[in-house]
This record gives C-alpha cells, sequence and structure tokens, in this order.
C-alpha cells in the first residue's frame, strides 16, 4: 500500500508539472518540454495503475495498454476513455522514436496539440484512483 501510495504522489505531482507547462505560451522550446513531461507523466500514470490493479484488483498487467484495458475492467475508465488511453500510449511510443522522424517537427505539433486533453483523462482517471482507495478504506 505504500508503494501505491507514493506511486499516486508521484503522478499527481508530474500531472501538476505538466498542467504548469500547458499554462504557458507556445514556443517550439516550451513545446519539446511539454512533450518530455507528457511522457513521464504517461511512465508514472500508467505505474500508478499497475500497482493498483495488483494491491486493489489482484490483476496484473506488465504492459501499458493491457493496464489500460484492465483499468476499463474494473471501471477505473469507461469505454471512451479506454480508447483515448490507448491512443494516449501510441502517442508515448511517438515521443520515443520521434527524433526518427524527418518531419520531426511537424510530429512534435501534433502531438503537443493533444496533450492537453491527454492531461485532463489522466487527471480524471487519477482521480477515480483516489476515490476508490478511500471508499475501501
Amino acid at each position: 500500500m505504500q508503494n501505491l501510495n507514493l506511486k499516486l504522489e508521484l503522478t499527481t505531482k508530474s500531472l501538476t508539472s505538466l498542467n504548469e507547462i500547458l499554462s504557458e505560451p507556445y514556443s517550439p522550446i516550451i513545446r519539446d518540454a511539454t512533450l518530455l513531461r507528457f511522457n513521464r507523466s504517461v511512465e508514472i500514470f500508467v505505474r500508478l495503475l499497475k500497482d493498483y490493479l495488483c494491491v486493489h484488483e489482484g490483476l496484473v498487467c506488465d504492459l501499458p495498454k493491457p493496464c489500460m484495458r484492465m483499468a476499463f475492467k474494473v471501471g477505473l475508465m469507461d469505454e471512451e476513455e479506454t480508447v483515448r488511453a490507448l491512443e494516449m500510449i501510441d502517442l508515448r511510443e511517438e515521443i520515443e522514436n520521434i527524433t526518427e522522424h524527418a518531419n520531426f517537427e511537424d510530429v512534435a505539433e501534433e502531438i503537443y496539440h493533444h496533450v492537453g486533453d491527454y492531461w485532463v483523462l489522466m487527471d480524471r482517471v487519477c482521480r477515480r484512483v483516489v476515490e476508490a482507495i478511500e471508499a475501501e478504506g
């Protein structure tokens, strides 16, 4: 449980950091920093879900996409949110491979414009995790 509380704290801090940079005026530097924070936030968010699913639901998932599907099965996300979460995982993988794109700037711009929506999704699901933990007392 202590590990889960730590993951929850890290996720909250990461999402707060991501939200802060999203409020900054656009520049290529802000865009790139946003993508780095987004990448980190998704990674920490997935770890939170993984630990929550293991500790509170008895489910084991090792990879991000199965974790999103399991989060749907236990009611942390609805169907539409799950589809968006799976897209988010794909975008995160795209960021990891962004330097391989000849059109780096275009790809970075496209991803940047979706980060705010994914922040909302992660924040909403994170709040549900908190509620579920509190409900179990």
